[in-house]
């Protein structure tokens, strides 16, 4: 096994705690990155290249068919492996926006086709369920199960926001774990149920879910309620017959204590590798192991872990996925939360053999052949952290035609949802609610002329009202916060003079002149008094 550092080029900010990492048609594919989609990437899903040892993103486009796909952090993501005749697909259910807002809808990936020079082209379909559907959640698992010739998926935890009557003012936007119930989705038809079993109790999240013929087990995870991480697994047992499904579930004495954990497959077999994760809040889990599923059950053995690095045995937190076959991707955000200078660290965990290093040697780093894992859960939601970038890292010489720039874009650092603009920053990035009816997907901003190269003010910080932030929007003004001019006020661009053209009256036929009426000038004083 190896660790390698990598270095990110131009893909600054878009690795975030919560985001998935997808391996579809031998592409790694980012998905859930920083902010909503932008111009150079509209659907917000990037392909990752591993090139030696720098780590570049590709902008992945969306067929003309395909829905609108919003940035989901900790989604369950389930991969769909090719049958009866239907092309490897992922399945992504649930999430949370940049705007805490938490989803509900189940998507679904397909390679819509591919260029000569491998351009992939995604659809993306949202699919309609009928029956006992699950509410909006995030932190959940989806699992793929097959008995009797039929399959269907597996759908268990998960967060949401507290019901609308147990909300109060202070806990308006806490979250609690959803209630311990298992669904089921028939994707052929579109129909969900609800199956509620005495051996789940609580409900729990963050987990990890994997799947092997009738038999889904349920590894760690944490409780909300008691603030816990059980080192328990749960075997879940789904016969899917004619009529109704039968489901039974079995707690096993074995298991780990951990949340957020990474997993990747290392051969066709069921043998996965887990990695990364939390021991408890304030504890990151160092150790690796190998989990091993056959008809006996579950088998959890030990395996040594790489040579961490300082920078990886002292971080408060690290996030990742999957890259491939025995591989992972870590990342490691920086202290400095608003810095907008802030050094980051990537590595590639490498769990393959010398061996199999050499056979691979030639192929794409991140291939992977056709399994049925599914990817692991992404990390608890954490403070949103950036990725910076130094000027070695701008090595254009092999840069492609649709590679992702940073530069091509807004910068996020300044103008997005987690700055702060001020000392006395009133809005809060991560309960961020609308303040001006006008607002759509972020807080109102102006923009400061003042200052060095100028910088982003909210306008609710600035106690402005909605009237005067609509007249500051109008026009071509300069805008000043309260630092920089004390109350808010616009200069207006000089106008350009333009000489106006005179226009001749024509004469009208049978104009009539109306005689003007003189009236003395005691008379227009007492009009004066009586209009005053």
């Amino acid at each position: 096994m190896t660790l390698q550092l990598l270095t990110p080029v131009n893909c600054a900010g878009l690795f975030q705690p919560g985001c998935s990492l997808l391996q579809l048609d031998g592409e790694v594919l980012l998905f859930g990155q920083k902010g909503w989609p932008k111009r150079s990437c509209p659907t917000g899903v990037f392909g990752v290249h591993l090139k030696k040892d720098r780590v570049k993103l590709r902008a992945i486009s969306f067929s003309n068919d395909s829905n609108y796909l919003p940035p989901l952090r900790c989604p369950a993501v389930c991969r769909l492996d090719p049958y009866d005749g239907l092309p490897e697909s992922y399945l992504i259910h649930g999430g949370r926006t940049p705007n805490n807002e938490i989803s509900s809808s189940l998507y679904m990936l397909t390679v819509h086709s591919q260029g000569f020079n491998r351009k992939l082209t995604i659809s993306c379909k949202e699919k309609e369920l009928v029956g006992d559907l699950p509410g909006a959640r995030y932190g959940h698992t989806m699992s793929m199960v097959q008995s009797h010739g039929k399959k269907a998926c597996v759908l268990f935890g998960g967060r949401s926001y507290r019901p609308a009557g147990e909300r109060t003012t202070e806990s308006w936007n806490s979250v609690a774990d959803c209630p311990p119930q298992v669904y089921l989705f028939d994707l052929e038809f579109g129909c969900c149920s609800a199956h509620t079993l005495p051996e789940l109790s609580d409900g729990q999240s963050f987990h990890v879910s994997l799947a092997r013929e009738d038999c889904v087990y349920f590894i760690g995870g944490h409780l909300l309620s008691s603030d816990s991480r059980p080192s328990r697994v749960f075997r879940l047992h789904v016969e899917l017959l004619q009529g109704s499904p039968l489901l039974s579930c079995e707690c096993l004495d074995t298991g780990i204590s951990i949340t957020s954990a990474i997993i990747t497959r290392t051969g066709p077999t069921h043998k996965y590798i887990i990695l990364g994760g939390y021991e408890s809040d304030s504890e990151k889990r160092m150790k690796c192991g190998t989990i091993v599923l056959d008809d006996e059950g579950i088998h959890f053995e030990a395996l040594e872990p790489p040579k961490w690095s300082p920078d990886i045995t002292h971080s408060r937190t690290w996030f990742g996925g999957s890259a491939g076959e025995g591989k992972a991707l870590l990342a490691l955000p920086s202290d400095g939360r608003n810095s907008q200078n802030c050094t980051n660290s990537f590595y590639l965990v490498s769990f393959r053999t010398e061996e199999e290093g050499k056979d691979g040697e030639g192929t794409q780093g991140c291939s992977q052949e056709s399994t049925d894992y599914d990817d692991s859960t992404p990390l608890e939601d954490s403070d949103e952290l950036y990725f910076g970038r130094e000027l070695h890292e701008l090595d254009n010489s092999d840069s492609e035609g649709d590679t992702y720039n940073e530069d091509d874009e807004e910068d996020e650092t300044q103008t997005g949802y987690w700055i702060k603009c001020c000392l006395d920053c009133q809005v809060d990035p991560n309960k961020w609610e609308p303040y001006y009816s006008t607002e759509l997907h972020r807080p109102a901003m102006i923009f400061c002329s003042r200052g060095e190269g100028g910088h982003w003010v909210h306008a609710q910080c600035m106690e402005l009202t909605e009237t005067l932030l609509l007249k500051l929007s109008q026009g071509r003004k300069k805008y000043f916060c309260l630092d920089h001019g004390g109350l808010p006020y616009q200069e207006m661009t000089p106008t350009r003079q333009v000489t106006p053209i005179k226009h001749t009256p024509m004469k009208v036929k049978n104009r009539k002149i109306f005689q003007s009426v003189k009236i003395s000038p005691s008379k227009k004083q007492f009009f004066r008094r009586l209009f005053d």
